[in-house]
């Protein structure tokens, strides 16, 4: 059995290279000391930024300057920690990263109220006498626009200064998930033994024997469900300080506190989740598909993962994957392949599983010097989506940091999900077209099949999920183990429907989902995924001037609002038009599988 290393075992060339942003953790520990002291410069803009427009200018270019500083040791800082989620000394650090945010923020807490406190005449006054502010307009913008959810000075201060309580309940999750918990080996009809881990869970779950899948499932579920009230309680957390700070900012619903701060309306939330629901019927023809081909009698949730085509599945390794991506993607130009190509030669990316890394896969945001990228490959189709999806993710970032200026560089979380899906998109519609084999063909629209089921169904189930425990955590409703699972397993009924047979063990899964921690995050997926779908068919039917627009947008930062950002590149998302029109290509998709079995 390949039995997981540990980290110092790991080939350093499969591993990001950090020194990139520090050389050493000296020189991480001497910067965090340094930033630490900037509180002092903040501080000392108290009082004083309505005098003029240069005094104004001079404490937004100071941001800039510790907001970059800053972005590196937090960036540096994380990603350690999540190379092995049990070593003490870089949770320590990450720890560390977060106080010196905390003790920053709090510092710069006055600034707010004194922005809202500018009169428009003497704000437009400033604009005219000096050019230079022109570009904090827009950041200036985004805090007025708040004007009735933003506090006193004082409770400003104190607001900051809870955030470091406030992350809490995902980190204790994280531990939980990431470091505490071990997982029983798992054999398979022929006696061999498979580590069971958070990581390999999906991947186990591929097989095609279908006992092996029912052992893997029970096995991780079981051991999830020893923890189930640990779990739940930090949920339960969670939406406490959702609830704290939604409340001290004069918002209605945690929902809303959360879509407002990137000028999203909640109409778009409820939109996707009715339009969803309206097409439902698509995805139980989709499990009806899939029972069929599986020729079963019952369809268990631990049968969605495994090909219905398994003789077309193939081993893609790390390079093979590296190179299909780089084809797929040339429709984009040769500038975006180059930097493509950078980031696979220079160690962006740290590759594999290793004991206590962080599990899934993320772009790490900051692209100063350059993003990076946390994968667990594990040589399947799948990894090689999660390259493209992940690199999506890092050129979005790129592209905006390169062309932005610091303040508006950082793009907000509706948007992000945009390109790392079209990437997916595009590769997909690639591996398409370049195959008559009908098996492979077969087994590639599954795959697509499967990513629609994913992202838009999936997701939106979890968006409506963590809808639901926002509403109870309002109405005073505590979120127990035993709630969560029953409103879990309800939810999946009205997902899978009738054709699905929902092991109990499934009420469980809410627990290994790391995403209800991000607030109201999830959503996003389907909505990213739906606009995906759309630019991507614009880009390989358009060509250039599509993929001039497209590069507008990922170079947008947060230049304006979301919903403007995503028209530039041809989709309108303040419509439920993309999400119906996603899920008429997953309906076409699923006809043209039909036909080819």
């Amino acid at each position: 059995m390949n039995r997981t290393p540990l980290r110092k075992d790991v080939d350093p060339n499969d591993t990001w290279n950090l020194k990139d942003i520090f050389e050493s953790d000296e020189l991480w520990t001497a910067e965090y000391t340094a930033l630490l002291d900037q509180t002092k410069n903040l501080s000392a803009f108290a009082g004083k930024l309505m005098e003029n427009a240069e005094t104004l200018l001079a404490y937004f270019q100071t941001e800039d300057d510790i907001s970059l500083r800053l972005s590196k040791l937090y960036g540096y800082a994380s990603c350690k920690s999540d190379e092995d989620t049990g070593n003490a000394f870089y949770q320590d650090m990450r720890g560390k990263a977060i106080r010196v945010y905390t003790a920053i923020s709090s510092a710069g807490a006055f600034a707010t109220p004194e922005i809202l406190s500018i009169p428009d005449e003497t704000l437009q006054s400033f604009y005219r006498n000096c050019p230079a502010l022109e570009t904090y307009r827009r950041t200036i913008y985004t805090i007025r626009r708040r004007k009735e959810h933003i506090l006193s000075s004082e409770c400003e201060t104190l607001l900051a200064a809870a955030n470091e309580m406030a992350d809490t309940p995902d980190a204790i999750g994280s531990a939980l998930r990431n470091a505490d918990i071990t997982y029983p080996d798992v054999t398979d009809s022929n006696g061999e033994n498979h580590q069971l881990t958070d990581g390999s869970f999906v991947p186990l779950l591929e097989s095609a024997d279908q006992d092996f899948r029912k052992s893997v499932f029970q096995t991780y579920y079981k051991t999830i469900g020893e923890f189930k009230n640990t779990f739940a309680a930090t949920l339960n957390g969670q939406f406490k300080q959702l609830m704290f700070y939604a409340n001290a900012r004069k918002y209605r619903s945690t929902l809303e506190a959360a879509l407002d701060s990137h000028e999203i309306p909640v109409e778009v939330y409820h939109n996707l989740i009715d339009t969803v629901h309206a097409n439902l019927d698509k995805m139980y023809d989709y499990v009806a598909l899939r029972k069929k081909m599986l020729n079963t009698p019952e369809l268990h949730i631990y049968d969605v993962y495994t090909p219905i085509v398994p003789e077309a599945s193939a081993k893609i390794s790390f390079e093979e994957a590296k190179e299909t991506v780089l084809k797929a993607l040339s429709c984009l130009g040769e500038d975006y392949t180059d930097l493509l190509k950078q980031g696979f030669n220079n160690r962006w990316i740290d590759v594999y599983e290793n004991v206590g890394k962080r599990s899934g896969a993320y772009s790490s945001g900051n692209a100063y010097p350059h993003p990076y990228v946390l994968l667990n490959h594990k040589d399947n189709l799948d990894s090689m989506f999660t390259l493209a999806h992940e690199m999506g993710h890092a050129l979005h970032s790129y592209h905006s940091c390169k062309n932005q200026p610091i303040c508006t560089s950082d793009y907000v979380i509706f948007v992000a999900e945009v390109a790392s899906t079209c990437n997916e998109v595009l590769l997909m519609r690639y591996l398409l077209k370049n195959t008559e084999d009908k098996k492979e063909k077969a087994y590639l629209i599954n795959h697509f099949l499967d990513q629609f089921k994913g992202t838009v169904y999936r997701q939106t189930m979890f968006a409506e999920f963590e809808l639901m425990m926002g509403k109870m955590a309002e109405a005073g409703e505590a979120l127990t183990a035993d709630i969560l699972c029953k409103k879990y397993k309800e939810l999946n009924e009205l997902y899978f429907g009738p054709d699905m047979f929902l092991d109990e063990e499934i009420a469980l899964e809410w627990a290994r989902i790391p995403h209800f921690f991000y607030n109201y995050y999830v959503f996003q997926y389907a909505t990213g995924f739906s606009a995906a779908v759309a630019i991507a068919n614009r880009i390989l039917s358009e060509g250039e001037q599509a993929v001039k627009d497209y590069k507008k947008f990922l170079s947008g930062g947060c230049s304006t609002d979301p919903i403007s950002l995503l028209k530039i590149a041809g989709v309108d998302m303040s419509t439920p038009e993309p999400v119906n029109e996603a899920l008429k290509v997953f309906a076409d998709l699923l006809d043209e599988f039909r036909m080819l079995m």
